[in-house]
């Protein structure tokens, strides 16, 4: 900047002259030429960066790039001519409105690269990572990013004006307090938010249980988004229900998916007590082996879990390659070992009563 003025003040003698008005206007026009000069300049150097740099791929994503950066030289041409016109007039508090001013438009160039730099990182990283809780922090600095850039250079434009923030910080604090009394559960829920993406119990697309589904409805759903405040599932009947995040941290998180697609499935069959214990085993097993999704490695098996009132209570175990189709699985044995059983003459018992009337005589 030292330069600048240099430079200018020796163009001045040039064309130095008694007639104080004169000068001024020299110096007026010798700072408006020599911007305007050096914006040309600076924007055709910039096109020509622009042409050879078109080939870089995150050029082509981030087309915006250098228009982002002309606007900022563009700023910084403006502030640097602007604060030369009013010191040579003498303004000390006009300077640093308008430098104040200045920093503030020059906030938003800033954001806008640094956005452009998170949706760049989120394209690059995040998406290519089985992990979703990635693509949630990108979101979340995407959505909080431009506040604390406009924080940032308000707090620095008010400094430059002699503005005393220590007051706005220690009152800020209070509030916050005051607001935080008022609003502990909203409270409560954030930094139950922050933990969720922190320990990932969950993540988006995962299949958990759902304690809070309306009676009668599905219990159990695929996580659609997970906020700071709430999170959304979509059960199989495509009911969606928020849960406060604050709810889920104090409960039992039941969740299929997180490790692998594949899970085990246990199926309860009751057989009268007069069954053939094996062919009724081998009717359920090749029932089982029918169902293409269900895997042969492990391999199913029927196990006899107990003497019931009625029946003998067995129960199939079975991995299917699809969490998803847990419900669909069990609805589909249960429906084929009916049939098979009826076939087979394999008997489902239900609960029956002896009733002996004996009669004495008197």
């Amino acid at each position: 900047m030292e330069k600048i003025y240099e430079f200018i003040t020796s163009v001045h003698n040039l064309f130095s002259t008694d007639s104080p008005h004169l000068q001024i206007l020299y110096k007026v026009i010798l700072v408006v030429v020599g911007t305007l000069l050096s914006w040309c300049i600076i924007k055709w150097i910039l096109n020509s960066a622009e042409k050879k740099a078109s080939k870089y791929k995150f050029i082509q994503i981030n087309s915006e790039l250098f228009h982002i950066i002309r606007k900022a030289i563009f700023y910084g041409l403006i502030l640097g001519a602007g604060t030369y016109l009013i010191r040579f007039f003498k303004l000390p508090i006009l300077e640093k409105c308008f430098q104040s001013l200045l920093i503030i438009l020059l906030a938003y160039p800033a954001k806008e690269f640094l956005k452009m730099v998170i949706e760049y990182l989120q394209t690059q990283l995040a998406h290519k990572t089985e992990n979703k809780v990635d693509d949630i922090i990108f979101d979340l600095l995407n959505k909080f990013a431009g506040a604390i850039i406009y924080a940032i250079a308000i707090i620095i434009a008010l400094d430059l004006i002699g503005v005393n923030i220590m007051p706005f910080i220690a009152g800020a604090g209070v509030a916050g307090i005051a607001i935080g009394f008022a609003a502990k559960d909203t409270l409560s829920n954030l930094i139950a938010g922050i933990l969720l993406i922190i320990d990932r119990p969950f993540e988006v697309g995962d299949r958990i249980e759902v304690w809070s589904a309306p009676s009668g409805s599905a219990t159990w759903g695929d996580v659609i988004d997970i906020g700071l405040r709430a999170t959304k599932i979509r059960t199989t009947d495509h009911i969606i229900i928020v849960i406060p995040n604050n709810e889920i941290m104090t409960r039992d998180i039941v969740n299929y998916t997180l490790t692998s697609e594949k899970i085990r499935v246990r199926v309860n069959i009751g057989v009268a007590y007069d069954t053939d214990i094996t062919k009724a085993k081998k009717i359920i097993l090749d029932v089982a082996d029918s169902a293409d999704w269900v895997a042969k490695d492990p391999v199913p098996k029927v196990v006899v879990r107990n003497f019931g009132e009625s029946s003998v209570d067995l129960q199939l175990r079975v991995w299917i390659k699809e969490a998803r189709k847990r419900m669909d699985t069990i609805s589909y044995i249960t429906d084929q070992v009916k049939e098979a059983f009826d076939r087979e003459g394999v008997e489902i018992p239900y609960p029956k009563r002896d009733i002996y009337v004996t009669q004495r005589s008197g």
